[in-house]
């Protein structure tokens, strides 16, 4: 039985915060990033044991959630699109974003990471067969246009912008975020929001785990370093997720992804008190902006009445 639209509406303004939510503590993200790893001139802990360490401390959280709420193991087709999850979530997006983090500024990263919605929804099109208007696509388009634009300026006082072998890896990166969140809201519905990232922490574990004791490190880190490690293991890894995953799968994987759009901003704010960064009119005035894209881009996003029954299923 088809939900009424009433409830089908109020889905998808919970889906929408629900994704900002998540976005807010991914957005923390990328300072946090640069401070487990530090940079190559003063380097911490290195990319390749924060990405598994950070994954390793949400496994073992996830474990002690699934056997608390004894959840039962997911069905034989869930298995394909969680391995694709954990490959782009838990693996394949955080090690490139760490090693591209330690030659290129968090701020050079939120240029490439800004595309994160627009490549979010061409997957979600395409795996999802989720349609919408064309004024959804242009409004994506503009989100992300002005949030590159923004960076670009933002950039231009402290040397400009120019390409930088780590962008290969942060194209890489959002591809791979992208297709792991589009994966694990396919199976949301049936698993729950809390239970995919769970059993997607719980499929890398037999790797994460030992890989992170045998490459711990031996030289005196930071304080910081380890607080930022822990904060991409318990909220970037895990916590985020369940708002995230949740989001995507009420509000439509296609609409609420537009909100990451915000996320350079919510990354800005973070690192006001973390990096000591300052707020100014034009990133305020950007702000608004790109609000204003995802809002009228969500109004726009909602398929014709007719082709609703068929393109709103997830396949």
């Amino acid at each position: 039985m088809a939900p009424s639209p009433e409830r089908h509406a109020r889905d998808q303004r919970l889906g929408l915060w629900l994704g900002i939510l998540g976005v807010a503590v991914f957005g923390i993200t990328l300072p946090a990033t640069r401070l487990a790893t530090g940079t190559a001139e003063a380097p911490q802990l290195s990319p390749w044991f924060v990405t598994l360490g950070r994954a390793a401390l949400a496994g073992l959280l996830s474990a002690a959630f699934l056997l608390v709420t004894r959840s039962p193991l997911p069905q034989r087709h869930h298995w394909r699109p969680l391995a694709f999850a954990t490959l782009g979530n838990a693996l394949g997006y955080p090690l490139l974003l760490a090693l591209a983090l330690r030659t290129v500024t968090a701020g050079h990263a939120a240029v490439v990471t800004a595309l994160l919605p627009l490549v979010t929804a061409v997957i979600a099109a395409m795996v999802l067969r989720q349609r919408a208007h064309w004024g959804f696509w242009l409004c994506a388009v503009a989100g992300s246009a002005l949030v590159i634009v923004f960076s670009l300026l933002r950039a231009s006082p402290q040397g400009g912008f120019g390409l930088d072998p780590a962008d290969l890896l942060l194209v890489g990166g959002v591809v791979a975020a992208s297709a792991g969140y589009i994966y694990g809201a396919q199976v949301t519905p049936a698993l729950g929001a809390e239970r995919v990232i769970c059993w997607v922490c719980v499929l890398a574990l037999p790797v994460t785990l030992p890989a992170t004791f045998f490459l711990w490190p031996t030289a005196p880190v930071a304080p910081v370093a380890w607080g930022g490690l822990v904060y991409l293991g318990v909220f970037s890894m895990w916590a985020g997720f369940f708002a995230w995953y949740r989001g995507l799968a009420l509000g439509g994987a296609l609409r609420v992804s537009q909100a990451q759009l915000l996320q350079p901003f919510f990354s800005i704010l973070a690192a006001v008190p973390i990096l000591g960064e300052r707020i100014d009119a034009m990133t305020l005035g950007f702000a608004l902006a790109v609000v204003a894209t995802v809002l009228l881009g969500k109004k726009l996003a909602q398929p014709p009445a007719a082709a609703r029954p068929a393109t709103d299923r997830p396949l």
